[in-house]
């Protein structure tokens, strides 16, 4: 059965406004960062509930959104968290799980296994993969393109979170799998992404990174550069 159709009008953004407006985009998102330094400092659940609901609006495989946001603001939750993210990351990076290259690859980002801002923010959000679903009648329900739908929904929260002036760090303590123990998850899930979510410290300090520019990440292909039949 087809879903019933609507009609869509995109937004209209003026044509002398097209470039600016872009550029504008561009310049928001530019300031963000991944945070590791926050503020204890009160978060209305509200702000996180829109976000989630703004990560919902991507697209995914089938329109089946296979993503299960859990939310987490209890101390004593967040504490174990950070017991057992901490006890893989030691593994991770003092008990030689990580190869060498990336050890050193992360080395100049001045990360280790010490995680105290999974108890700093108020809000942690673990994002959780859906790798099935169940029908009203109780069958299987197949998904599709799964982690390419929670990434794109990830991202999407992301963006959401820093328009709000909120920050966060796309923190992955692999392998993640105690999450789905210690928060209660079903056998069909599993834990795609945990972010720590509030405001940055006052005195929070970032690396000093630059960014590709957009010559080594965007290509322009004409059929002039391709062997075409």
């Amino acid at each position: 059965m087809e879903f019933p159709t609507i009609p869509y009008a995109a937004p209209v953004i003026p044509d002398d406004d097209r470039i600016a407006f872009a550029r504008a985009i561009f310049e928001e998102m530019d300031t963000r960062r991944s945070v590791r330094e926050f503020s204890d400092r009160a978060v209305p659940r509200e702000m996180i509930d829109y976000a989630i609901a703004a990560a919902s609006t991507a697209p995914s495989g089938a329109h089946m959104q296979p993503w299960t946001f859990v939310v987490v603001s209890d101390p004593d939750v967040k504490r174990k968290i950070r017991i057992a993210a901490e006890e893989e990351e030691r593994t991770n990076y003092e008990g030689g799980r990580l190869p060498p290259h990336w050890r050193e690859d992360l080395a100049p980002l001045g990360t280790d296994s010490n995680k105290p801002f999974l108890e700093t923010v108020p809000w942690i959000v673990v994002v959780f993969e859906q790798r099935y679903g169940t029908r009203p009648d109780g069958d299987k329900q197949h998904h599709y393109y799964v982690k390419e739908s929670v990434g794109i929904a990830c991202g999407m929260f992301i963006n959401a979170l820093h328009r709000m002036g909120l920050s966060t760090l796309t923190h992955t303590p692999s392998p993640m799998l105690f999450l789905k123990k210690l928060l209660g998850r079903p056998d069909n899930e599993r834990p795609f992404i945990l972010f720590p979510i509030g405001y940055a410290a006052d005195d929070c300090v970032v690396p000093d990174l630059t960014r590709k520019p957009l010559s080594d990440v965007a290509v322009t292909v004409d059929k002039s550069d391709l062997e075409l039949d």
